[in-house]
């Protein structure tokens, strides 16, 4: 599809740039991705997100939108035709906006705690993970009425807000050796997570489990490091 400038600024590793990066392929727009260095911030990130300074930003004709789920909208909106990514329903959207804020909000800050803290801290974080994919589960099996995703029979606004933590769940496994997304707990999502993994918008875009331990290894031991003078 023929489209104006539209650039990405983000990291491969963060769930977040997953975002737009998803929505983007969906509506098979062309984009150049900008990576930034983690641990610094380029000149062009401080200019188009000069509030937060924190990716992933989008650039449309030089105009900046920042904040992950808000740039889906903004895609959904800015390129309409379809598939369309948010629900055309009134309540459908406000209920899809509750799902993806609960799960950036309570859902994510627990999958994060099961990689830090003491033995008693990430055996609470493993129960609200995973009472929070039983939620999660129940919400599947109601709106998608069926069929392989979110949005039933294409990927909705729900699968990209939950889909892009399915990497970082994947290398929490791996790394905590738990299981959470569980056969029998959470059948539905389980075969969700490979529907949504190999699909033509994800695939490239998902970052490989083994390539997320590597970095969080790289990651943690790069916060446990004693701090120098310069």
């Amino acid at each position: 599809m023929a489209t104006s400038e539209v650039k990405v600024l983000g990291a491969w590793a963060s769930p977040y740039v997953m975002r737009p990066r998803i929505a983007l392929n969906m509506k098979s727009v062309d984009y150049e991705f900008l990576q930034e260095t983690f641990g610094s911030k380029s000149e062009l990130l401080l200019k188009s997100n000069p509030v937060h300074k924190k990716i992933p930003v989008l650039i449309h004709d030089g105009k900046s939108v920042c904040e992950s789920l808000i740039i889906v909208e903004y895609i959904d909106d800015a390129w309409s035709s379809a598939p369309k990514i948010l629900p055309t329903d009134p309540y459908d959207r406000a209920t899809a906006r509750f799902w993806g804020a609960y799960i950036d909000d309570k859902w994510w800050p627990s999958l994060r705690g099961l990689a830090s803290g003491d033995a008693e801290a990430k055996e609470k974080a493993k129960e609200q993970i995973v009472e929070g994919l039983v939620l999660l589960e129940e919400v599947y099996q109601k709106t998608s009425k069926g069929k392989a995703f979110f949005g039933e029979d294409e990927i909705g606004y729900l699968d990209i807000a939950f889909g892009c933590y399915l990497g970082w769940l994947r290398a929490t496994e791996e790394m905590s050796e738990v299981k959470l997304l569980d056969e029998a707990k959470t059948p539905g999502l389980v075969k969700w997570a490979d529907a949504f993994a190999s699909h033509p918008a994800v695939k490239d875009v998902l970052p490989e489990t083994d390539k997320l331990v590597e970095f969080a290894k790289l990651l943690f031991a790069k916060l446990k490091a004693p701090k120098t003078d310069s």
